[in-house]
């Protein structure tokens, strides 16, 4: 049913003081679909996936992007980061509103890199 493919974001974001959370809202054969709520001064470390790309949608906020460990690049609502597989990405919320976004991530099931 169409009903089990749309999804508001409001409804299934969850959050904490402590850490960002990753929240699953859909699963798939090829794909697993997150969101993410990024509190200020939180951040979702960097890392890497092998064989998996994962796509980010800002959604809410803006924040500090990390290309690589050290960089910087200033993000924001409305903007999508892409991130081949093998790539580092990460993201510290700098500001003062919660950073919201989507993560997209194929194929899986994906192996997660520290880094």
């Amino acid at each position: 049913m169409a009903s089990e493919r749309i999804f508001t974001m409001a409804d299934v974001a969850e959050s904490r003081d402590e850490v960002a959370v990753k929240t699953l809202f859909a699963a798939h054969e090829h794909t697993n679909s997150v969101v993410w709520s990024v509190k200020p001064g939180q951040e979702v470390a960097c890392h890497k996936h092998t064989t998996s790309d994962d796509i980010w949608i800002v959604l809410q906020g803006s924040g500090l992007f990390h290309p690589e460990p050290g960089q910087d690049v200033r993000v924001g609502a409305g903007q999508v980061i892409v991130n081949p597989a093998g790539t580092c990405h990460g993201l510290t919320n700098d500001g003062d509103e919660d950073i919201v976004f989507v993560g997209v991530i194929a194929p899986v099931p994906s192996d997660f890199v520290a880094l």
